[in-house]
């Protein structure tokens, strides 16, 4: 009869493969002699594990060593595809478009090596004179700044974005073969940040063309092309993360938002599928530290195409007018009329000798259809309006009082009042200066809100472009323009021949009287 302990030790054997495993009896040691006998009992059976351990080691590299070849490779990539293909074709097409601002400027030195006309107390005068001998001071060089483009003509035509060449004093183009070329401005269009140039006398250039956007939908890939930081041509994919994004940029906005890596020097870049097709021209990001974050914005490329194509023939984009202020109607807004749905668009106010005065438009109208089409939001109603070529009559359906009424309209030439920076190079014959206000007619109830009388001069800006000089001298919407230079203005042309005399006399600013919470102050805004 096994003891139990012995049975145990005979199924570890069998259950490890084993033959069984010699016993060994450890005693508490008597004497001396005992303990050096268990120790060096011991450290034999630890010399023995030892190497029979190293045996099976040797033993299984002997073994991996004898293993057959690595697979061979997989004949499709894994993972993404690749954009490898598409990138090769389109980048021959994408330009770096450097700008220059300004002009290096030098102090005049006297003979003393001192700035002419330094006042004595100056603190720069102990400086001079400390370190004499200085020939010429130079002030700090013209501003640059870097953008993208791509050329959709052999001819030498380069879309890119307003933003980036709006305030240049030259343009220069770099090829993807770094070749380079200087361009001239064919036209621009603010509102919707969209700019033409042109290279001259280089040869057939590989191009591509706008395309369409209307197939994209949420979560295709997409390539964005361009040159971020001024590293030059880069590629980067992303997916479309989501359509129709106004980001408040303009009364145009209708932006794909995309997540493919963006950066400063992007702007004006294209934007295409999976098949090399432009779907779009990369225009902003959103980004508290001014680098990639995932969140960017592309004009899409339908929408710049017409654009495109105007500014080509016109040097300017022509929008129809239809003299209103309008607003989104909200749920609260449409519970208080008792409509049943929270679209159509609200008039805030109709401007003075307007087309939508003239057709019997009032304020409070909710606007739901226009030309045929339904009114879902306010940018439905200004994206249709602009599109329509000044004297075209359409039919406005709108809701006042509870009921539908019907009211033709005459669509009228949007008015020359886009004062947004001019630019270098080719331009329409009437494009005068620019400094980037929006202005109209002051109405009664504008006077009355700001305390005017009838016979008080002055215009109301209804909205100042982004990074124009306007903004920068601090100019808001809502602020009242009731002087240039010394002449009072009491109409949007009125600014426009002011400012336009002012820049043909060479001054580098133009000094308006600004209205500005209650204050009134003068402002100069400069010309660059």
């Amino acid at each position: 009869m096994h003891s139990e302990k012995h049975l145990r030790a005979r199924h570890l054997a069998r259950f490890q493969g084993l033959r069984r495993p010699r016993t060994i009896a450890i005693t508490r040691p008597a004497d001396a002699d005992q303990g050096d006998r268990l120790r060096r009992t011991l450290l034999a059976a630890a010399v023995a594990l030892t190497l029979g351990t190293g045996a099976s080691l040797v033993a299984v590299n002997d073994a991996r060593a004898a293993d057959p070849a690595p697979a061979a490779p997989f004949a499709e990539p894994a993972g993404p595809p690749s954009f490898a293909d598409v990138a090769a074709r389109v980048t021959p097409a994408v330009v770096n478009v450097t700008v220059a601002q300004g002009r290096a400027q030098r102090m005049s030195m006297n003979g003393r090596g001192l700035p002419e006309n330094l006042p004595d107390d100056s603190p720069l005068r102990e400086f001079f004179e400390h370190f004499g001998g200085t020939q010429g001071f130079q002030m700090p060089g013209p501003r640059e700044g870097e953008g993208s483009g791509f050329i959709i003509d052999p001819e030498g035509y380069i879309v890119t974005n307003n933003h980036v060449i709006e305030s240049a004093d030259t343009i220069e183009v770099t090829l993807n073969d770094g070749s380079e070329y200087e361009a001239r401005v064919i036209g621009r269009d603010p509102k919707t940040d969209l700019a033409l140039i042109k290279v001259d006398d280089a040869p057939a250039l590989p191009h591509v063309n706008l395309g369409n956007s209307g197939e994209a939908r949420i979560g295709d890939w997409v390539l964005a092309v361009g040159n971020p930081f001024g590293l030059g041509g880069s590629v980067n994919a992303g997916i479309i993360s989501a359509r129709g994004r106004d980001i408040n940029s303009g009364p145009y906005d209708d932006y794909l938002q995309i997540d493919a890596p963006i950066n400063r020097g992007n702007s004006g870049g294209p934007l295409f599928d999976a098949r090399g097709r432009v779907i779009g021209v990369n225009t902003a990001i959103y980004s508290p530290s001014g680098g990639n974050v995932g969140i960017g914005f592309a004009i899409p490329a339908e929408a710049a195409a017409d654009i495109v194509d105007e500014l080509r023939q016109k040097g300017r984009v022509e929008r129809g007018w239809l003299g209103v202020q309008i607003q989104p109607v909200s749920e609260g807004v449409a519970e208080s009329l008792g409509l049943e749905q929270a679209e159509g668009v609200l008039v805030a106010e109709v401007l003075p000798d307007s087309p939508a005065q003239s057709a019997g438009v009032r304020d409070g109208d909710i606007i739901v259809k226009a030309a045929g089409e339904p009114m879902k939001e306010y940018r439905d109603l200004t994206k249709l309006i602009a599109s329509i070529d000044a004297g075209t009559k359409i039919e406005l359906e709108v809701i006042r009082g509870g009921k539908v009424r019907v009211l033709d309209v005459l669509i009228g030439r949007m008015p020359g009042e886009d004062l947004a920076m001019g630019s270098p190079g080719e331009a329409a014959a009437d494009d005068g200066p620019r400094i980037g206000l929006v202005l109209t007619p002051l109405t009664p109830q504008a006077r009355e809100e700001r305390g005017l009388d009838a016979a008080d001069p002055g215009v109301l800006v209804a909205q100042v472009a982004q990074n124009s000089p306007a903004q920068r001298a601090g100019i808001k919407a809502g602020s009242v323009i009731s002087m240039v230079g010394q002449q009072a203005v009491s109409k949007p042309d009125d600014v426009a021949r002011a400012v336009r005399q002012a820049a043909e006399q060479d001054r580098p600013s133009v000094l308006l009287r600004v209205e500005q919470g209650g204050e009134q102050r003068f402002v100069t805004v400069p010309f660059a």
